[in-house]
């Protein structure tokens, strides 16, 4: 069942595609898109489908600076802003969801990371994760994914962007002929996903 609302932040109106599952979910995971990007890349259509499959609700936010037309992303502070208030309203329309699980893809990644704490949530999913700008390997953002949560990332051995070196709470998973859009194979990346959010007993 597909639900899209839009949800007001203090940055403005952010817009959910909510998917649930036939059964009731204990399950809510919240996903974000790239920079530039929608929720509609195919690495997280094809999450979505795998996880609301085995269980899982799942919600697509975009961005209010995307709602509004614009492509240039908003100021860190000011994505955290609006996600949090997102997840928070989420999180009160899911009561049966007792676990929360927060992501997206590159830029979405990096907020899911920053405000895990925050939303108290239970793992974290990482999808072509921005290690550093292309060619500037000096700027490493390897400590926003230092959560203290379950974290899963998933990158292309060919992201510009780099790769995150594997640490303690943090799984690695690198897929090989992938670049930063994860454009090869999207079933794949769902699937290992998946298995690993079993794997945390947190799916079907």
């Amino acid at each position: 069942m597909r639900h899209g609302n839009e949800i007001e932040t203090p940055r403005g109106r952010a817009r959910v595609d909510l998917d649930l599952p036939p059964t009731v979910p204990t399950t809510l995971l919240v996903l974000g898109h790239g920079a530039g990007g929608s929720v509609d890349a195919p690495d997280l259509v094809a999450l979505r489908d795998a996880a609301v499959g085995a269980g899982v609700a799942v919600a697509r936010v975009t961005q209010p600076y995307r709602v509004a037309g614009r492509r240039a992303p908003a100021p860190a502070a000011h994505l955290d802003e609006a996600w949090v208030a997102v997840v928070a309203e989420l999180r009160a329309r899911c009561r049966s969801a007792a676990t929360l699980v927060v992501g997206g893809r590159s830029s979405g990644a990096r907020v899911a990371c920053r405000t895990a704490g925050t939303l108290r949530a239970s793992g974290v999913v990482a999808l072509a994760f921005p290690l550093h700008p292309p060619g500037r390997p000096e700027r490493s953002r390897a400590a926003e994914l230092r959560t203290g949560l379950p974290t899963l990332v998933v990158n292309g051995d060919r992201d510009p962007f780099g790769v995150p070196p594997g640490e303690r709470g943090i799984r690695v998973e690198v897929r090989p002929g992938e670049r930063h859009d994860l454009r090869v194979d999207p079933a794949g990346t769902a699937a290992l996903v998946l298995g690993w959010l079993r794997g945390q007993g947190w799916a079907g």
